[in-house]
C-alpha cells in the first residue's frame, strides 16, 4: 500500500512540473510591468513609491552618453595663447654717442596669457572671450592636434565679451551651432576648453540657471544674460564651448563665482544666440549692431506691482517712452508691460536683453504686452543709438593702427597741455612699430600741430612720400620723438 501513494506522489510531481515548464516558457517573452514597490528613504520611516523607468529613458542620470558629444566638441575647441610684447633697446649707448652709430631695437614678450576658443567655420573663424585677447599684440592658436597659427583679432566687443579671431586654415574641424532659446534646466552639458594649460579638458555638468544677471555691466547697454552650469570650469576654459549632448555648440564659458580663484560650483556662459549675432556682425560690419527700442523700463516685481497698481507681477515696465524714438512710433505707451519679443515670454530684464540683442537697427520685431490687463500685439521696428535705421559703420584703424580721442580736461591739467590728441587703442601698424602706444598723447606730426582727429588725418595725408617726425608726450608726461616711413 505504501508503495502504491509513493508511486502516485511521484508521477503527480512529474505532471506538475511538465506543466509549470510549459506556462513559463509561454510568458518568457511577455513584458511583465512592473509592480509599484516602496523604498524606505531618510533618518524617518517615510516610504516613497516610485516605478522603475524604461531603460531607454532620456535625460535619466545612468542613461545619458556624452562620448559622441565630446567626439564631436573637442576638435573644434582650440588653445588660445596671448603675447604682450615691449620694445627693447640694443646696443652700447657710449658708444652709439661717440660713432653715431643708429640704435636699435627688438620686440620681445612682456606678459603671456591663455583662455581657450571654439571654430565655428571650416575656413578658420573662432569665437573666443574678449577678456582672453584684450590688449595682445600676438595671438596664437593651437589647434586639437598641435599645429599652431597666429591669428588675426577680426573685432571685439567688450560689452558681451565676445571677439572673432581667424586664421588661415582649410577643412578644419567646427563645432556646429546650437539654440541656446531652447537649453532647459537641468538638461546635461559639457564645458569643453584648456584649463590651467591642460589641452582638451572635458568636463560634465547640468544647466544650473538661465538669463543670470551678476550685475557687471552697469551704465552699459547691458547684455548679461548667462547660462549658468555646475559643469567645471577654471582659468583657461574662458572662450571654450559648453555643448549640449548632441554636441552642439549653446554657450561660450566666460566666468566663475568663486571665494578662491578656482572651480567652486558655479560657472557661466553667453548663451550662443547672443555670441552668434554679434560675431556675424564683426564679420560682415566691424562692429556690433545693436537695436534700441527706445524707452525706460523696469524689472516687474510682485512688490513694484504691489506699488503701481498693476495686476501684473511679471515682465518689463515701461517707465517712460523716449521722444521721437522706435517704441514711440509703434505706438507704445509709458505703464505698458512687455511680456514677450517675437514669441518668447521676456520675464526678467536679462531676458529682455538676450531677446532684443539678437537684432538689428532696421529689423521689426513683434512685442506682447499688456495695457490695462488686456493683451496686445505691437509690431516694432528697431533704431539705432542716433534715432534713424541705419546700420553704424566701424571706425577703421587704418595704416597707422591707432585710434584717438580729444584730450579730457584731467589729460590738460596733469599734462598742462592745450593741444594733441590721446592714443585710446592701438593695433600692429606704423605707430606702434616706431614704439607709440596706448596713453601716448601726439601734439605734433613734422611741423603740424594735433588739436583733433581730422588735424592728425590732414598731416598724414600732407606727408607724401616723406617721412613722419612726432612729437608725442608719454603717460608719465615726458616728450619723447618718434620717426618712420610710411613706404613699405
Amino acid at each position: 500500500m505504501d508503495v502504491k501513494k509513493t508511486v502516485i506522489s511521484l508521477l503527480l510531481g512529474i505532471a506538475g512540473g511538465f506543466i509549470a515548464f510549459f506556462i513559463a516558457d509561454s510568458l518568457k517573452d511577455k513584458q511583465v510591468t512592473p509592480e509599484i514597490r516602496h523604498e524606505i528613504v531618510g533618518p524617518g520611516i517615510k516610504s516613497v513609491a516610485y516605478r522603475p523607468e524604461p531603460e531607454n529613458t532620456v535625460g535619466g542620470a545612468g542613461s545619458v552618453d556624452l562620448r559622441e558629444a565630446a567626439k564631436k566638441s573637442v576638435p573644434g575647441v582650440v588653445h588660445v595663447k596671448t603675447m604682450q610684447m615691449r620694445r627693447e633697446f640694443v646696443g652700447n649707448s657710449l658708444l652709439d654717442f661717440w660713432f653715431g652709430t643708429p640704435s636699435q631695437s627688438r620686440e620681445v614678450p612682456m606678459a603671456m596669457g591663455y583662455g581657450s576658443g571654439v571654430i565655428i567655420s571650416d575656413d578658420g573663424y573662432i569665437i573666443t572671450n574678449n577678456h582672453v585677447i584684450k590688449d595682445a599684440d600676438k595671438i596664437v592658436v593651437v589647434l586639437n592636434d598641435k599645429k599652431e597659427y597666429e591669428a588675426k583679432l577680426i573685432g571685439q566687443d567688450p560689452i558681451t565679451d565676445i571677439a572673432l579671431l581667424k586664421i588661415d586654415g582649410k577643412n578644419l574641424a567646427y563645432v556646429e551651432y546650437g539654440n541656446s532659446d531652447e537649453v532647459a534646466l537641468g538638461e546635461w552639458v559639457l564645458a569643453v576648453g584648456n584649463p590651467y594649460n591642460l589641452t582638451s579638458t572635458v568636463t560634465a555638468g547640468i544647466i544650473s540657471a538661465k538669463a543670470r544677471d551678476l550685475g557687471m555691466s552697469r551704465g552699459q547697454m547691458s547684455l548679461e544674460s548667462f547660462l549658468q552650469t555646475d559643469a567645471a570650469i577654471n582659468p583657461g576654459n574662458s572662450g571654450g564651448a559648453l555643448v549640449n549632448a548632441k554636441g552642439e555648440l549653446i554657450g561660450i564659458n566666460t566666468l566663475i563665482q568663486s571665494p578662491t580663484g578656482a572651480y567652486s560650483g558655479y560657472a557661466f556662459a553667453i548663451p550662443v544666440n547672443i555670441a552668434r549675432k554679434v560675431v556675424t556682425d564683426l564679420k560682415d560690419y566691424g562692429k556690433v549692431q545693436r537695436g534700441v527700442l527706445g524707452i525706460r523700463m523696469g524689472e516687474l516685481t510682485p512688490v513694484l506691482a504691489e506699488g503701481l497698481g498693476v495686476k501684473e507681477t511679471s515682465g518689463i515696465y515701461v517707465g517712460e517712452v523716449v521722444s521721437g524714438g522706435a517704441a514711440q512710433k509703434a505706438g507704445i505707451k509709458k505703464g505698458d508691460i512687455i511680456q514677450g519679443i517675437n514669441g518668447i515670454d521676456v520675464k526678467t530684464t536679462p531676458e529682455f536683453y538676450e531677446q532684443l540683442g539678437k537684432y538689428h537697427p532696421g529689423s521689426e520685431i513683434q512685442l506682447k504686452i499688456k495695457r490695462g490687463g488686456q493683451e496686445k500685439l505691437v509690431d516694432v521696428t528697431l533704431q539705432n543709438s542716433y534715432g534713424d535705421t541705419a546700420l553704424e559703420q566701424a571706425q577703421e584703424f587704418g595704416v597707422l593702427g591707432v585710434k584717438v580721442s580729444p584730450l579730457t580736461k584731467e589729460d590738460r591739467y596733469r599734462y598742462r597741455l592745450n593741444k594733441g590728441v590721446k592714443i585710446t587703442e592701438i593695433q600692429n601698424g606704423k605707430f606702434k612699430a616706431a614704439g607709440l602706444d596706448k596713453g601716448y598723447i601726439i601734439v605734433k606730426i613734422n611741423n603740424n600741430v594735433i588739436y583733433d582727429q581730422e588735424d592728425l588725418s590732414r598731416a598724414i595725408s600732407s606727408v607724401g612720400d616723406n617721412g613722419v617726425f612726432v612729437t608725442a608726450v608719454s603717460p608719465r608726461g615726458k616728450v619723447e620723438y618718434f620717426a618712420f616711413s610710411l613706404l613699405n
